[in-house]
């Protein structure tokens, strides 16, 4: 399944957009279409920032991996984060997320990154079987976020 992925590309944001308005639908997360399409654009467009990966199925997109790269003093060098993964329910328990989890961690060795992140809901015990079943394991941290207002400037 793992060559079921291949690298976004902008003429996939439509797709992604709708993909990614779905997910945050089923998390109830805030989903503003303008904004997020500025924000894969860039994404897509600037490989430093991270990557993203699709899995079409005859032409649709059914599923995306989004791999946000970082940079720790505790993991010793560049690290990354699995933004987001997601695939679509009609795409769902067929091993895509196992495939886009092996794509990522191909991705972050070629990269030379030394820690892959991610985060989990609570309750989504699929899906973090699916990790745990990856490698991932589970620390006594807890993640927190403060979002900082963006100033005037470029960003």
């Amino acid at each position: 399944m793992a060559g079921a992925f291949r690298p976004a590309r902008l003429a996939d944001l439509d797709a992604l957009l709708r993909l990614q308005r779905d997910y945050y639908a089923e998390d109830a997360y805030p989903f503003e279409a303008e904004a997020a399409r500025a924000v894969w654009a860039r994404l897509i467009a600037d490989p430093s920032l991270g990557r993203t990966w699709v899995a079409d199925e005859s032409g649709d997109v059914v599923a995306y991996a989004v791999l946000t790269m970082g940079y720790s003093l505790e993991y010793r060098g560049r690290d990354a984060f699995v933004d987001e993964l997601y695939v679509a329910p009609k795409a769902r328990a067929r091993g895509l997320g196992r495939a886009a989890l092996a794509v990522l961690e191909e991705a972050c060795a070629g990269l030379g990154v030394t820690a892959l992140h991610l985060e989990v809901e609570r309750g989504k015990d699929p899906a973090e079987g699916l990790y745990r079943r990856s490698g991932f394991v589970a620390h006594t941290r807890v993640l927190m976020t403060k979002r900082i207002a963006r100033g005037g400037g470029a960003g």
